[in-house]
This record gives C-alpha cells, structure tokens and sequence, in this order.
C-alpha cells in the first residue's frame, strides 16, 4: 500500500525532562503553596457543612 498513509501518525516521544536542583526558596515556596491548598480546602469544607447564608431571596409583596 504504497503511497496512502491512513490513521494518525504517533507523536514522537518527548526528551525525559532533567530534574533541576531545588535550592531553599524553592522548597519554602512549594510548602507554602502546600499549606495554602490545605487552608481552601479545609475553609470549602466548612462552608458546604453550614446551610445556606441567604434564605429569604426575593420577597415578594401581598398585593397582586
């Protein structure tokens, strides 16, 4: 079947990527971003356990 190419080409593999050296700040920084995750995570958690904040929403008048 020369000549027709039929299907998808696979991509070619990606060079595994190096592992770079981390120095302090890198690794303070990715802890804080860590414990920044926990906090939202643990703050969502409590706000879905709480009912809704508003329960009135539009009030409508007697009068027709």
């Amino acid at each position: 079947m020369s000549g027709r190419e039929g299907g998808k080409k696979k991509p070619l593999k990606a060079p595994k990527k190096a592992d770079k050296d981390l120095d302090e700040e890198d690794l303070a920084f990715k802890q804080k971003q860590k414990e920044a995750q926990k906090a939202l995570a643990d703050a969502k958690n409590k706000a879905g356990q709480k009912g809704p904040l508003v329960s009135g929403g539009i009030k409508k008048s007697g009068k027709k």
